[in-house]
């Protein structure tokens, strides 16, 4: 039986609908970003959001990825570090109450929360404090961490913290396990360009970009990246937003659209459309049904706030799936 395992940093999402735009300005976020915020700013940020409705959900990249395969019913784990508060006791529950493995540590600072305010037309601005989720160190991973499973996904937030990720790939090599990362963010990807080329021709078996992401690490265009990447790894997927994907392994390439949806916030669509790739990969479909589970998955999160869809949600997602899995186009 398939079992994957995931790394990243611990977040809790703390979803937020604005009824304007305005408190951006206040808050001296630009819309769209993603900041990284010192504890007095996130507090402030906090404070000026309490009477606005608010959604809470365990969030972090490869969070949300493990999320996705368990709820397709993938045994799934996920490592990271927590701080020994009420937001680090949530994680842990809601993880648990999803079908994911826990492997949390509990670091000294509080639990690492990115407060996501979504504008009215459904733009989503981060304001993100890491706390105990930064303080994750090398000698926090073994090798028992890494028994037993088939895969290994990383979420490229972490590589920043180049020991922290040379040695968790040097561990799920030595375990056997295939190894995926998502890129994660283009400026992260710009800060960390040679760190990330070394790591992925020496250790990575399958990357996910965006066509920013895939630009900040080649400076090429989407499809001219796809190439580059596909001579570093065994699969490269370049996601497109509206117009879908590219996937390459060796010669063979193959398009993929995207589904008709409603959106009304984009947080987690990267993220689970990599949970869909992996499900499908997993059960040895096709590059295209990988795609399209992945498509399907991407499609149906971003018409519901936050990263987490319904149980209902999930089993129209589900059939959506099966239908994939016996030889139906549903992806345009």
């Amino acid at each position: 039986m398939t079992k994957i395992l995931a790394i990243g940093n611990a977040l809790v999402d703390i979803m937020t609908s604005l009824e304007n735009d305005s408190l951006l300005e206040k808050l001296k976020l630009p819309k769209g970003s993603m900041q990284l915020v010192d504890d007095a700013t996130s507090a402030k940020a906090m404070e000026s959001t309490k009477g606005l409705k608010q959604v809470l959900a365990t969030g972090g990249s490869a969070a949300n990825t493990t999320n996705g395969l368990s709820n397709l019913g993938i045994d799934s784990s996920f490592i990271g570090k927590v701080g020994s508060d009420e937001l680090g006791k949530f994680f842990r529950n809601d993880m648990k109450k999803n079908g994911i493995n826990p492997i949390l540590l509990t670091g000294k600072a509080p639990t690492g929360r990115a407060l996501a305010l979504v504008s009215p037309d459904s733009e989503r601005t981060f304001a993100v404090n890491l706390g105990a989720a930064i303080e994750m160190v090398p000698d926090d991973l073994n090798e028992d961490m890494f028994t037993g499973y088939s895969y290994f996904h990383i979420e490229g937030y972490l590589v920043q913290n180049h020991n922290l990720i040379e040695k968790a790939l040097v561990l799920a090599k030595k375990a056997g396990l295939i190894v995926s990362l998502d890129m994660a963010s283009f400026n992260v990807v710009e800060a960390n360009r040679d760190f990330l080329k070394k790591v992925i021709s020496n250790y990575v078996d399958i990357v996910f970009a965006n066509e920013d992401e895939s630009k900040a690490f080649t400076g090429l265009s989407p499809e001219e990246s796809l190439h580059a990447l596909a001579e570093m790894v065994k699969i490269a997927i370049v996601k497109v937003g509206s117009n879908g994907s590219m996937i390459k392994s060796g010669n063979e390439v193959q398009k993929v659209g995207v589904i008709k949806v409603n959106p009304i916030d984009s947080t987690g669509a990267g993220d689970l459309y990599a949970s869909g790739f992996l499900y499908g990969l997993s059960k040895g479909l096709s590059l295209k049904q990988c795609g399209s589970i992945g498509a399907v998955l991407s499609g149906k999160v971003i018409e519901v706030m936050g990263p987490k869809m319904a149980p209902e949600t999930w089993e129209i997602v589900k059939k959506m799936v099966t239908r994939i899995i016996q030889g139906e186009e549903i992806v345009s």
